[in-house]
């Protein structure tokens, strides 16, 4: 009786144990989740968006390997409340980060906290810019601040850190170290957060003299009057009179009696330069000797001088750009080598928008198209069709609800945004208005609300100005004409504020209601 008892028991457990092995066997691994993100990166600079400006080879591989959003956006285009957004899936105004000023409180509900509780491991390499430490990282190196772009400052778990070399190839190699170092029996979620391209633009020395042979026409619209668009009157954000002849052209401008320039942070620029060693420093000035030589030669001449301004703008900022391409050509290729690439999402996206000379304007704020829409692409090898351009309004809004459902998480009733998974499968179901609000006073840019649709884009502009703009997108994609004051389109007006309502009431931003 004893033996057939005991025989029994053993048939349990190797009964059980052979179930649990097939469980394993047939429950599909966890994925890696790699979230790459880069400062003030235009959708335009992106060659996988447009062709005109550069090349991204490398970074227009996750979109073709996975999906690419066309009319992806931001809920408020600017830094620091961008980042909250993506953290907690929740409007600035619940998140607690309207402007860049405020303090992020990390005690709150976050995408790495959860993930962490769903087993992965998670790490945050480079820009943080939320002014508190991160929380709900196993390893966090971060910026302070703003950082440098050269032999930066790093504060590595609480800890300062120098770095010799520039700061995108410096965070792509502690991300690289940090996947080789990491617990290979969790899955991973690691946040690349690039400077760059951030202002005030400053290349790798290699890249110095890249596009120096490119010829950049200025955008059509570059000479934008504004007329009918009080918000855009106001601005202090042009290319061609509100940028600093140093920190942004890259002159010293020493002997600069005979011309106005702008004076920002004048000491600033010394202090950047002044982090460079000897001979980086001379090639530097090597470099950019011709673009004294140009200054000079322009600065009298009111278009010339125009054009050399939108040049010296453009030159610098791709060359930033260029080193971010590689920076994610290396980090594909070693999750590529080691195996990695089969079982990891990769995610490619900007903190928001960018004007790169459109209405005459650098910066972002507005929530005119091309601060307001960001680049957004994800390779997920398991789930999504490679190639998929996605017309769909998302948001950065949708991102921490993605990547708990990537990970096959619960996603809290509290997050705001949407799964992104029903855009990768084609549904028709899906959001047909978005929703925007930007807080901060700077620059000359009033506080301003908006709802766009498929087609139209209403905006209230409040607290420095009170002012409404009206965009028929279909027949006026630069934005160029307010359409506010058209009897034609006063039902739709009348239509759009009662939409705007409504959003205001779902997302709960009572400050506007």
């Amino acid at each position: 009786m004893e033996v057939k008892i005991r025989l029994n028991l053993s048939l349990f457990i190797l009964f059980n144990t052979f179930l649990l092995i097939i469980s394993a066997c047939s429950s599909p691994e966890r994925p890696n989740i790699l979230f790459i993100m880069s400062d003030d990166h235009a959708f335009q600079a992106i060659s996988a968006y447009s062709p005109d400006l550069i090349q991204t080879p490398n970074i227009d591989q996750i979109a073709k390997d996975g999906i690419l959003y066309n009319r992806a956006f931001v809920t408020n285009s600017i830094c620091a409340p961008s980042r909250a957004v993506m953290l907690t899936g929740k409007y600035s105004h619940l998140n607690g980060v309207r402007g860049n000023g405020e303090v992020f409180n990390g005690n709150q509900q976050t995408i790495p906290k959860l993930l962490q509780q769903n087993g992965y491991e998670t790490a945050i390499v480079g820009k943080w810019h939320l002014k508190s430490d991160p929380i709900g990282f196993d390893y966090w190196n971060v910026l302070p601040g703003q950082g440098d772009y050269y032999n930066p400052d790093f504060i590595k778990q609480g800890k300062d850190t120098v770095y010799q070399g520039y700061v995108t190839e410096i965070i792509t190699k502690l991300s690289i170290d940090w996947l080789k170092k990491r617990d290979k029996n969790k899955p991973f979620f690691l946040m690349m957060h690039h400077k760059a391209p951030h202002r005030s633009w400053m290349p790798a020395i290699k890249n110095l003299q890249l596009f120096d042979d490119t010829k950049f026409p200025l955008p059509s619209n570059f000479y934008d009057d504004y007329e009918g668009r009080e918000g855009l009157q106001k601005q202090m954000l042009t290319v061609k009179d509100h940028m600093d002849i140093r920190m942004d052209f890259k002159v010293p401008c020493i002997d600069c009696d005979t011309v106005e320039v702008n004076w920002w942070a004048p000491e600033e620029y010394w202090r950047r330069l002044n982090r460079l060693s000897q001979d980086e420093r001379a090639q530097w000035e090597e470099s950019y000797k011709k673009e004294v030589t140009e200054f000079l030669e322009a600065k009298n001449n009111e278009k010339r001088y125009d054009q050399w301004k939108f040049r010296r703008y453009i030159e610098d900022y791709l060359r930033c750009i260029a080193s971010v391409d590689e920076s994610v050509g290396d980090v594909l290729d070693f999750l590529k080598d080691n195996g990695l690439d089969k079982n990891t999402v990769v995610v490619y996206t900007s903190d928001q928008g960018f004007y790169l000379g459109e209405h005459g304007l650098f910066d972002k704020r507005f929530m005119y198209e091309e601060a307001f829409r960001t680049p957004l692409m994800i390779k997920n090898p398991d789930k999504i069709r490679k190639g998929i351009v996605s017309e769909q309004l998302v948001l950065n809004l949708d991102i921490a609800p993605t990547l708990l459902d990537i990970a096959g998480a619960e996603i809290p009733t509290s997050m705001q945004g949407l799964p992104l998974r029903e855009t990768w499968n084609g549904s028709a179901e899906w959001r047909d208005a978005i929703y925007y609000h930007f807080y901060e006073k700077g620059w000359g840019v009033s506080p301003h609300y908006g709802i766009r649709t498929d087609r139209y884009k209403l905006l209230h502009f409040y607290d420095l100005i009170d002012s409404w703009e009206l965009y028929d997108l279909q027949e006026d994609p630069n934005e160029m004409s307010n359409l506010i004051q058209h009897p034609e389109y006063t039902q739709i007006i009348k239509d759009l504020k009662s939409q705007l309502k409504e959003l205001q009431e779902k997302y709960k931003d009572k400050e506007v209601l």
